[in-house]
């Protein structure tokens, strides 16, 4: 079953952006990138929470979350990369 996995892929693209994204305007002020890594964040829990509930059919809780760890590293990676 894919979709999880292309849900947990989407999910870590928007997390990562939320948490790191934000060290890219340090001229703005603090409330106004919290207030933009909510929102990005929220689409990133749209992606997420479908993932695990889609995802639960078919694989344990543990292994979704190993998956999304070693998802993590991997768009980590190459978030730091680009």
């Amino acid at each position: 079953m894919a979709l999880p996995i292309l849900l947990l892929v989407l999910s870590n693209i928007f997390m990562t952006y939320a948490w790191y994204g934000h060290l890219k305007f340090k001229e703005q002020p603090l409330w106004l990138v919290i207030l933009a890594s909510w929102l990005i964040a929220f689409v990133e829990y749209c992606f997420q929470v479908p993932a695990n509930r889609i995802g639960h059919s078919q694989y344990s809780a543990a292994q979704l979350k190993i998956m999304q760890e070693v998802i993590t590293m991997v768009v980590f990676c190459a978030f730091s990369v680009l």
